[in-house]
């Protein structure tokens, strides 16, 4: 197990900021900004340059997260070759998913795949797909599930399953009598959007884009963070969102909102992602594995 002091470091120097590192690492910002500084007392060095609005990595900085990096990724590749080698899956998982894969997808997927490996320590990072690309290239996650294929360098993007997204809205609202509906025909209403950086903001884009419309020529009434906030928007009748069919399930059978199909279909593959350059273990390859069955399950 690789020193603490060492990984609050490194989170640190990934987020440039002590609050977020603190939010990632489930502490304190008291308690990182103690570790950091005894280890800045530990080599007699500033390792961050405090300025009035933010941090910087000092040069010895940048040297100890060189070392820091292959430190880390080192001490979780002994970790779990040693439990390879006792025949026990184990070690620490670090998944980031989307938030429409994390909040409607992901939570059977990792409960199951905890009950078959109670030694594995998973922890889940929710975020938009683009947050959670950058952060697994970072190598602050292990595994990302996101929205579309990965953009960055040094990263691979597997298909895990296909989604299928309607057009939602009140059961009082003008579109809900209506068996599909084309762009077209949503440009003329009050739209209800992701925020930018979302997989499923880039889609519906690119969706009206195809089909001449401009995603600025929408009547677009706010952009919100979440499947739940749009849920909770388009339920007092503002507006229509695009969502993935399975963040709606729930609502659609109560009656609470109305799901339409859109014509042309508009559907998405979801993608696992991971670092080219990184020793893969057992571990993440069997999760991978293991997450793509159960998703391919879930989108029936």
């Amino acid at each position: 197990m690789a020193d603490r002091r060492l990984q609050v470091f490194h989170a640190v120097a990934k987020h440039l900021s002590f609050t977020r590192a603190a939010d990632a690492l489930f502490m304190t910002q008291p308690a990182v900004t103690f570790q950091i500084k005894q280890l800045e007392e530990q080599y007699s060095t500033r390792l961050f340059e405090r300025r009035h609005g933010g941090i910087s990595l000092t040069p010895a900085g940048e040297l100890v997260l060189s070392f820091a990096e292959r430190i880390l990724a080192l001490s979780d590749e002994m970790e779990i070759r040693l439990g390879e080698m006792t025949g026990e899956m184990r070690g620490p998982l670090l998944v980031g998913a989307s938030t429409t894969i994390a909040e409607f997808m992901l939570p059977r997927v990792l409960g199951e795949f905890n009950a078959l490996y109670p030694q594995v320590r998973a922890r889940l990072i929710v975020a938009n797909s683009e947050s959670i690309e950058n952060r697994v290239a970072e190598h602050t996650l292990d595994i990302g599930l996101i929205e579309a294929t990965a953009k960055l360098n040094g990263l691979t993007s597997q298909i895990c399953c296909e989604d299928e997204l309607r057009a939602i809205c009140a059961p009082d609202y003008p579109l809900a009598g209506m068996k599909s509906v084309t762009p077209k025909t949503l440009s003329e209403y009050e739209f209800i959007s992701r925020e930018p950086g979302s997989g499923t903001r880039e889609i519906t884009d690119t969706y009206f884009r195809n089909h001449k419309i401009l995603p600025e020529n929408l009547k677009t009434q706010m952009e919100l963070g979440s499947p739940e906030a749009l849920k909770g928007v388009v339920s007092t009748g503002l507006g229509f969102a695009i969502v993935s069919r399975a963040v709606v399930e729930k609502e659609t059978q109560l009656g609470e909102l109305i799901a339409i199909p859109l014509n042309p279909p508009l559907k998405r593959s979801l993608y696992l992602v991971f670092p080219q350059d990184r020793f893969q273990s057992r571990l993440s390859a069997t999760f991978i594995e293991f997450a793509k069955g159960k998703l391919k399950e879930l989108a029936l």
